[in-house]
Formats: structure tokens, sequence, C-alpha cells
């Protein structure tokens, strides 16, 4: 039987939504029977009818009649019944804004923890008012924080990360080895479905697991104490575990991004662990094709297509297709392939988003333009995003935790710089808003949908 896109049912509850029948441009009533030809033509009127732009990759299905929307799309456009909270890691703080779904105006919280370096907050999505926090400091030390209130009041839990064993040696800047020292950590990510399970990336470079909610943590040290560990070196932020991606239907599999050692994946919930860094290429590496010792900025995933993981590399953007057996170079015409963050659209798994910097050397935008680039292809082609966002005196950076986005329709991209801007598209990156200006730099944001 034929069956109809959601996005059909989406388009008769608002005015200029448009079905081809038979040929002909129609806008059909309650009943309709389509056939399973008919074209889906965006609703924009008969003027912008030739181009449908609707991915039906991305279409849930329902029927083969036509039925209205209970609400509104705009309704839906809005988030009228959903929130958006983004938890901002900043160079002398931690802040945290809010808004409802339209993302129009923005109430800012903070700052939390005044004065210290909060590399990353992040949030449960089992239980998304539980927060955690890395709070620290070069005078101080590190201080994990919770919060059980959406970041109204927080306290510090478990603070003791002790490698397993002996800690051994890693390869330092000079060639020579290093013992391993924990300095802070990088990146918090809790499960799916457990909020008091929780994993933390440190430097040096370690992987932590707590199931106390934060209150104890144990190193997974099969990923340390790897046959290749003595051969990690730091890159210029240090050696350290800055990406967990957590499997949605598996979550013993897991993948890590180390800098400057590569990709690490486990299948048995980090009791082994094995380099997937097939097919990329270093070129200040002796070895080019070497297995281990390449700078991985970022990995991002979609959690429809979890084989398929998106790269932002020391220089240029990666892509497998296979869990990371093997990386292909997607780069195409962007103007600079050196960058920090990479972020995937909640809806769209082939849509995916960077922030080109002009060199290793030089961290500012090419042309002192800030340009976010959209491929909507999965790479190699590529479209710069810069309604809303300076296009000339601009100096500043956008690190690699600073990038993400929330689960409304149209899907928010969001991401804050070194001048302490947090910047926001509420329509998937075509048009951008500075949410805040004038913060501290920024370190890390993340974005929870609410109800």
């Amino acid at each position: 039987m034929p069956q109809l896109p959601l996005g059909f049912l989406r388009l008769l509850a608002q005015p200029g939504g448009y079905v081809v029948l038979d040929d002909a441009l129609r806008q059909p009533t309650e009943g309709t029977q389509l056939p399973a030809s008919s074209a889906l033509i965006p609703p924009v009127g008969v003027a912008g009818a030739a181009e449908p732009n609707w991915p039906r990759d991305r279409l849930v299905f329902a029927s083969d009649r036509v039925y209205p929307l209970t609400h509104h799309e705009s309704d839906r456009k809005e988030g009228s019944m959903s929130k958006v909270r983004l938890l901002v890691g900043t160079r002398k703080g931690a802040f945290v804004l809010t808004a409802d779904g339209t993302r129009d105006d923005w109430d800012v919280r903070g700052p939390f923890f005044t004065g210290w370096e909060i590399y990353h907050l992040n949030a449960s999505p089992a239980e998304p008012d539980r927060i955690y926090a890395s709070q620290t400091s070069g005078w101080f030390g590190q201080v994990v924080q919770r919060s059980d209130d959406g970041g109204e009041t927080w306290e510090p839990v478990g603070n003791e990360f002790a490698y397993e064993g002996v800690a051994g040696t890693h390869q330092w800047y000079d060639g020579t080895q290093h013992p391993w020292e924990f300095a802070r950590v990088w990146h918090f990510e809790p499960s799916h479905t457990d909020p008091d399970t929780v994993y933390a990336g440190a430097e040096d470079a370690a992987l932590f697991k707590s199931t106390d909610g934060g209150q104890t943590w144990t190193e997974l040290a099969g990923l340390r104490t790897h046959t290749t560990g003595e051969q990690w070196q730091p890159g210029a932020g240090g050696l350290c575990l800055h990406s967990i991606l957590i499997h949605p239907e598996d979550p013993d599999r897991i993948t890590v991004a180390i800098s400057a050692a590569g990709t690490f994946r486990t299948d048995d919930g980090g009791e082994t662990w094995q380099p997937i860094n097939k097919g990329l290429r270093s070129g200040e590496l002796p070895d080019e094709d070497k297995e281990v010792g390449h700078c991985v900025h970022r990995i991002a995933m979609h959690p429809s297509k979890p084989d398929t993981l998106f790269m932002q590399k020391h220089w240029h953007v990666m892509r497998t297709d296979d869990a990371g057996e093997s990386w292909q170079k997607v780069s195409g015409n962007l103007p600079s392939d050196f960058g920090f963050p990479i972020a995937v659209h909640p809806h769209e798994p082939e849509t995916i988003y960077v922030v080109p910097i002009k060199s290793d050397s030089e961290h500012v935008p090419p042309d002192a333009r800030l340009r976010v680039y959209r491929s909507r292809t999965g790479g190699n082609e590529w479209e710069a995003l810069t309604n809303g966002l300076p296009q000339e005196h601009c100096y500043l950076n956008v690190l690699r935790d600073a990038m993400c986005t929330d689960t409304l329709d149209p899907g928010g991209i969001y991401f804050g710089t070194s001048g302490g801007q947090v910047y926001g598209s509420a329509d998937g990156g075509d048009t951008w808003n500075a949410i805040v200006r004038d913060l501290p730099a920024v370190l890390s944001v993340e974005a929870q949908t609410l109800p």
C-alpha cells in the first residue's frame, strides 16, 4: 500500500502546502488518496514549487491518505510545549541559557564558579535536571560539580581520578617518555538511560566511569594501557580525551577521540580497545599512515546512523561509514579544512557543520570572516552560512566542544567563541543571532531540549 510521508501532513496544516498529483500542483483535501509517485513540494507557494527540498530519507511514514494535523504547524515549529537550555563553559565560570521553543528570547544565569575554568558541562538524557560540570584551575586543581535541579544549585561530588596500576609513560613533545599525570576532565558523557552512569574523558588521556552519580570514579584502563599507549603524544592543548560517543542501541560500544593519538573503539564496555584510524593521514608525522599519533579534534555521530562518524581533524574533515574501520576525506570545497568543532543536524544525518579557521598557527577565520559551513551531502559539497555572523575584522576561534544542536524542528545549531559570544540558529544555520555577548572565552556549549 502506498505510504504518505509525514511531511505531507505538515504541509496541509499550514497555508502554501502543495503536492504534485497527476502531474499538477494541488492542495489536496482531507481523505485524498496519494499515489506512491507523489512529489512533495515545500510550503513556499507556487513560485517555489519547482524546487522540492524535503529529503525523503528523514521522513516518518504514516498512511496513504491525507488527514489534517490536530495542531497547526506553527505550534510545532515554535515548540510551544518545549524549551531549550544551553550549558556554557567558559574560562571564568559557567552559564545557563534558557529559552522557549521559539528560541527568540533568552534568559542568562551565571556565572557559576566565578573565576574557574569550566571545561565542560553536560546533562543526563535520562534525568535532564542532572548536570555534571568540570571545574578546573591551575592553582587549585580539578573539582567535579553536580546539579540535580537544572543548574540552580550545585555541590561537589567525587574528585578522585586514579590511574589503575602502574601509570607508565607516554611520549612527550620532544619525543622522550613522560609519566602519565592526571590534570583535568575535558568532557563528560552521561549514559543515555541511567542518570547515575557517566563517563569522563581526562588529561592525560584516560577514560573514567562512575555508576553512582559522580561520587566515585573507576578508570577503564584497557584504553590507556593499549599496546600503543607509549606512542601517544600531547597536542598543543595537552594529551586529552575530548570526545566520547556511546552507541544509541549498544551501550558497550563506545568510541573516543584523543589529541594527539587518534580514535579508538570498544565493543565490550571498555575492557578492550582497538585503534580505528585507517585512512587518516597526518603530514606532521614521519609515517603519515601510522596507526596512532593523529591529532583528532572532534568526532560526531547521528543516532539514526551510528556506524557513520564525522571527524574534524587537525587538518582534514573525514567520515567513516563502517564504525571507524576506514575513513575518507570529505573536505571538498572548504576554504580551509583546519578547525576544531563538527556537528550533525538533529534530523538530517547527512547534514554536517564545521567552522574552518585559517591554519594551525593562525587560529582565526579565513579572510577575517566568521563562517559556519554546512554540507547536506555528508561532506565534499559545502556552503557558507553567514547571515547574522560578522563578515569583517573577525579574529576569534571556536573550540572543539563549543558547537552543538538541539532536537527541535527546525533544528537549532549553537556555537560559542573565544570572544565570548554564543551564536544560535533556529533554522538549521540559515540565519544566526548572538544569544549573548561579552562572556569570557567559551570552552564548551551543550544544548538540551526540555518539555
